[in-house]
């Protein structure tokens, strides 16, 4: 190797090797996330094919608990009806942006509703007594920049209407 290129190289070496140890530590959103289930119930998502329309939904604030900013922070809702395993439907959210959750902070609160639910013709409280229907339950992830996913908690949905 010519002696004029190993000077240059060393740096490019050492330049990316510091580069890699300046970024953020990562935080472990079960412990630095800390989640707050304001309310749990159907949401009323109006009237499709000429039926009422109720779908799960859920009011919920997160409180960053860590002492890193949390930029693009994500929650991702899977439902499930309480007689399943398998995904039925799912809402996801933005919950901070590039500014991010800093430490100690609290979002508003935040809606998350599921994209499926529940027709029917009868009024919407009625629905909720039919006999066919079935409860559902919530489980929530988190994520903020390029972690994974983290689930953070879960619930079961209330068989009251939330308000819009």
């Amino acid at each position: 190797m010519c002696a004029s290129l190993r000077p240059r190289l060393l740096f490019v070496l050492l330049s990316g090797l510091v580069v890699a140890g300046c970024g953020d530590p990562t935080v472990n959103l079960k412990q630095g996330l800390q989640l707050e289930i304001v309310s749990t119930g159907w949401f009323d998502a109006g009237i499709v094919d000429g039926k009422n329309k109720l779908v799960p939904a859920l009011v919920i604030k997160l409180q960053n608990v860590s002492d890193q900013n949390l930029v693009s922070l994500q929650i991702n809702a899977i439902f499930h009806r309480v007689t399943e395993t398998q995904e039925w439907g799912t809402g996801f959210i933005t919950a901070a942006g590039s500014g991010g959750l800093r430490p100690g902070m609290t979002t508003a609160p935040l809606t998350v509703k599921s994209h499926l639910g529940y027709t029917g013709t009868e009024p919407r409280a009625e629905m909720l007594n039919n006999s066919r229907f079935v409860d559902a339950k919530v489980d929530l992830f988190a994520k903020y920049g390029s972690i994974q996913w983290t689930k953070i908690g879960e619930s079961v949905i209330s068989r009251q209407l939330l308000a819009p």
